[in-house]
């Protein structure tokens, strides 16, 4: 049965997110709020929650798994950014935007897409998730909770407790926060894509 935690938007009480980053350190799979819709978290490192993310959303292995970062720095040490990408990327951060790009040594294999090897990341402009990845220290491994045949993510907190009580451990909510995923912009091919088209105004990208 998952922890259901219900945080304040702007405030969101320490205890509760020092309390959850250590659940996910040892292991939970969390359901949270960012800037674009809920989505699925667990640790850099947790194959099993890798696992447990690719059952919940029937995911195969060429899905872009994406590393929520707290800032520049840290996103910086996980995947290569050239000059100009990095104008372009530091432009649009914090922001409603996945950037696909080549990832680092440090990147865990399976997180990585197995022929390109690259990864998604992004840094959310929302305060609960910019707290949680500040207190847990390092990336939250992450993926838009969108189930099998649905066309939107769900939107309420409580409805993501009752529908996934027994495949989470943990869920954060802290009020609606949309159904539009991020805008997902590939730089990894040497030429700029847009690959989808969310939340993120993709008019700085054209």
């Amino acid at each position: 049965m998952a922890r259901y935690f219900d945080v304040h938007p702007q405030n969101p009480q320490q205890r509760i997110i020092s309390g959850v980053a250590q659940n996910i350190r040892s292991g939970a799979l969390v359901a949270y709020p960012t800037d674009s819709c809920y989505a699925l978290g667990c640790a850099l490192g947790d194959r099993d929650g890798i696992n447990r993310i690719r059952s919940i959303r029937n995911l195969d292995d060429r899905h872009h798994f994406t590393l929520v970062c707290q800032n520049f720095a840290q996103l910086g040490q996980f995947v290569q950014i050239d000059n100009d990408v990095f104008r372009a990327i530091k432009a649009a951060t914090p922001g409603r935007y996945t950037f696909i790009l080549p990832a680092t040594k440090e990147v865990p294999r399976q997180l990585q897409h197995p022929k390109k090897k690259t990864v998604g990341v992004r840094i959310p402009d929302h305060v609960v998730a910019q707290a949680l990845v500040a207190e847990l220290g390092e990336p939250l491994l992450s993926s838009t909770l969108l189930l099998p045949d649905e066309p939107e993510p769900m939107t309420q907190g409580w409805e993501i407790k009752d529908r996934l009580d027994h495949v989470v451990d943990v869920v954060l909510d802290s009020g609606d926060c949309g159904t539009e995923p991020t805008t997902v912009i590939d730089f990894s091919g040497g030429e700029m894509e847009i690959v989808r088209r969310g939340a993120g105004d993709t008019a700085r990208f054209e």
